[in-house]
């Protein structure tokens, strides 16, 4: 709960599973024995639903969330009746939707209202962490432009359709394994991926998207899943008719959710990756592989077995230092970043350097959905997003959806 939001919530949608899943999470949240939420939700079911909402005007922050077919319409009714934004990603899937989008932002900077999405990834420690570390020259260096070959910037990340949310397993409605709703790989996911580039390697400056991005190379291949697979994460017996163009002679269905795209952003090589298998290795989660080469060093960030699958930040010195002035740096300048997240260290391990994070900063995923919207209601309070938001945002989003148009084209 947050002490400036009403308790009293207006929620407009088509009757059904999405809404009745959403009206149950709620409940959850509100029956738990610790913390319990005390969330009052209102709900209108009309087929009208959107013209409701835009003609009730109930509150002044619309959150939407859910499947992305239309959510670029949403958004643009939402701004077009008055009310502040605050949107899951993707808020583009294809460039039509970019299309749509550079042309929302301009009516709500005319209305006055806020519109920005939930970029979660921005608060995991280890990221925050390889990024201050990148802006301090004396331990990184400067960021090196890379190549095809070899990008400067590489990230992964890989997810799985089974796992559990909130202590739960997560039944995924059928339309989630349809990339024309859901989003392909790097406009759906790989949003989280784009947005950390430019927050990471080009942080708090404008980016612009007609000049800084040229998107090189994308790919796109399928995950395949057994009728069986996806009853156990849908609770469908059958496959809904939309997906049957996606169903093999074997009754086999393939997601097109794997994806990958070269880009150079203000000339340095980016490669961004999203890959899903249906479940993780036991002990196992989704995870995030990230690397910044610097000429002084190259910061990485490994989530896998060897680091029993949680997020750890190495530093792995490139400079012509000796070993032990570069510890002395680096050392130093941990120190200094300690003084606003104490306990952190580093430690030597197998020829680099590990940062040490103490627990109580590894918070977890669904904790990072309440950062961002206490950044949002901070920004609602000031009456404006930082400059380069707003720019940003299309920068990340014609990188995403270029990619799309990109992966799609048939190969040569």
């Amino acid at each position: 709960m947050y002490p400036q939001v009403s308790p009293v919530v207006h929620v407009y949608a088509l009757a059904g599973p999405d809404l009745q899943a959403h009206l149950q999470r709620i409940d959850d949240f509100n029956a738990r024995p610790e913390n319990p939420t005390h969330w009052q939700e209102q709900v209108y079911t009309g087929a009208d639903f959107l013209e409701r909402m835009a003609a009730e005007r109930a509150g002044n922050v619309v959150v939407i969330s859910g499947n992305n077919a239309r959510k670029t319409e949403y958004i643009e009714r939402a701004v077009e009746a008055g009310f502040n934004v605050l949107a899951d990603k993707p808020m583009a899937i294809t460039p039509a939707d970019f299309d749509r989008l550079r042309r929302i932002f301009p009516a709500a900077a005319a209305r006055k209202v806020l519109l920005y999405d939930i970029m979660t990834e921005r608060s995991e420690v280890t990221t925050i962490l390889q990024r201050e570390l990148a802006r301090i020259p004396q331990v990184f260096g400067a960021l090196e432009k890379g190549s095809a070959a070899q990008p400067a910037v590489e990230m992964e990340s890989v997810h799985h359709f089974f796992k559990e949310v909130a202590g739960k397993p997560l039944i995924r409605p059928g339309w989630c394994f349809d990339v024309r709703q859901q989003g392909e790989a790097i406009p759906d996911v790989g949003t989280h991926l784009v947005d950390l580039v430019q927050w990471e390697c080009f942080p708090d400056q404008a980016l612009d998207w007609q000049k800084d991005i040229e998107v090189r190379a994308a790919r796109r291949w399928a995950t395949t899943l057994t009728p069986e697979q996806f009853k156990r994460v849908t609770g469908l017996a059958a496959y809904p008719d939309f997906l049957r163009p996606d169903v093999e002679s074997d009754n086999r269905l393939n997601i097109f959710v794997n994806g990958d795209v070269s880009y150079a952003l203000r000339g340095v090589w980016v490669k961004a990756s999203v890959l899903w298998n249906f479940e993780a290795p036991a002990g196992a989660k989704d995870t995030h592989n990230s690397l910044l080469r610097g000429t002084g060093a190259n910061l990485r960030i490994r989530q896998g077995p060897g680091q029993h699958w949680i997020p750890t930040l190495y530093v792995e010195n490139r400079s012509p230092s000796p070993v032990a002035e570069f510890e002395r740096v680096l050392r130093a300048a941990v120190a200094k970043l300690a003084v606003a997240w104490p306990g952190i260290d580093v430690k030597a391990v197998e020829g680099a350097w590990e940062v040490v994070i103490p627990a109580k900063y590894s918070i977890g995923h669904e904790a990072h959905f309440a950062q961002v919207t206490e950044r949002y209601l901070r920004f609602l309070a000031e009456g404006k997003l930082p400059e380069w938001e707003v720019p940003n945002m299309l920068a990340k989003y014609y990188t995403t959806t270029q990619a799309y148009a990109l992966g799609r084209r048939p190969a040569k």
